[in-house]
């Protein structure tokens, strides 16, 4: 018995306007499709292999090879499975301390997915992994500090990339005594995404050169980053002052809501795409 919805691939073919050379060909070659078996054996297609050969043929109409016509329908078709697979190439790469593959597999992600979506389901659920395997003891600091260094060094060259932002600016830095970076850096990159111009101080920022490059920059807003809680707590008093003369917003695991009512700022939440989303509507 065929199942509900399901067709042959000759159906298939008469349906998408597809030779059924071509289909086999796409389905080996790219992975397109993705058949069932009847009882008999027989290959049967799905209204979602339809679907995907449709967005085929409409990336093929607007110029794309066929491979990288299939490369983005497989990409917009299952975001999170691609995410994951991508993910674990890449930490295979950097656990081998593979520079070339890593930076490799980087440029396709960011091609494919875009600067935002690699950030947020690839990049950063790798970082978090990578700080739970050293915790762990599965990998080494070795390893921890050679993929640490190399997202870094790939994000802040996007971060610092000359850009055309016209829209209002934001100085960010981490909190005095923080070294942690990453999380801000992908925060400001998606803010730069979305319009924003960005001046980016880097880690263990005195509270009192932030006021001063804010009034020098004419910086809309000021975004403080931490990891740990006593960053801010050390600052209260000085946060405090600031908040009352320029928008302040604070972030990191170190960032609480009642740190952040105490001293007038406001809380960022979430992964660093996530937070700028927020952030770009208040």
């Amino acid at each position: 018995m065929r199942s509900a919805g399901l067709i042959r691939i000759g159906e298939l073919s008469r349906r998408a306007d597809i030779s059924i050379d071509r289909l086999r060909a796409w389905e080996r070659r790219y992975g397109l499709l993705r058949p069932q078996r009847s009882a008999g054996g027989f290959r049967l297609y799905s209204t979602a292999d339809e679907a995907r050969l449709r967005a085929m043929q409409r990336h093929l109409a607007a110029g794309l090879s066929a491979a990288e016509a299939a490369a983005a329908v497989l990409a917009a078709d299952a975001p999170a499975e691609n995410g994951a697979a991508r993910r674990e190439q890449l930490e295979a790469a950097l656990d081998a301390f593979d520079a070339v593959r890593a930076h490799a597999l980087l440029d396709g992600l960011f091609a494919d997915l875009g600067v935002d979506e690699a950030m947020r389901a690839v990049l950063f659920p790798l970082l978090r992994g990578v700080g739970d395997r050293w915790a762990q003891g599965e990998i080494t600091v070795g390893q921890e500090h050679f993929a640490s260094g190399l997202l870094q060094a790939r994000l802040l060259a996007l971060l610092r990339a000359p850009a055309q932002a016209a829209g209002p600016r934001v100085l960010l830095a981490c909190a005095p005594g923080e070294f942690h970076t990453l999380g801000l850096i992908g925060f400001g990159i998606a803010l730069r995404n979305r319009a924003w111009s960005v001046t980016y101080l880097g880690a263990d920022t005195p509270i009192g050169e932030l006021s001063s490059v804010a009034a020098e920059t004419s910086a809309a807003v000021i975004v403080l980053s931490a990891v740990m809680p006593a960053r801010f707590a050390d600052v209260q008093d000085e946060l405090r002052a600031l908040a009352a003369r320029v928008r302040l917003a604070l972030g990191g695991a170190g960032a609480g809501a009642a740190l952040a009512h105490r001293v007038g700022a406001e809380l960022l939440a979430g992964d660093p795409v996530s937070a700028a989303d927020a952030f770009s509507r208040a």
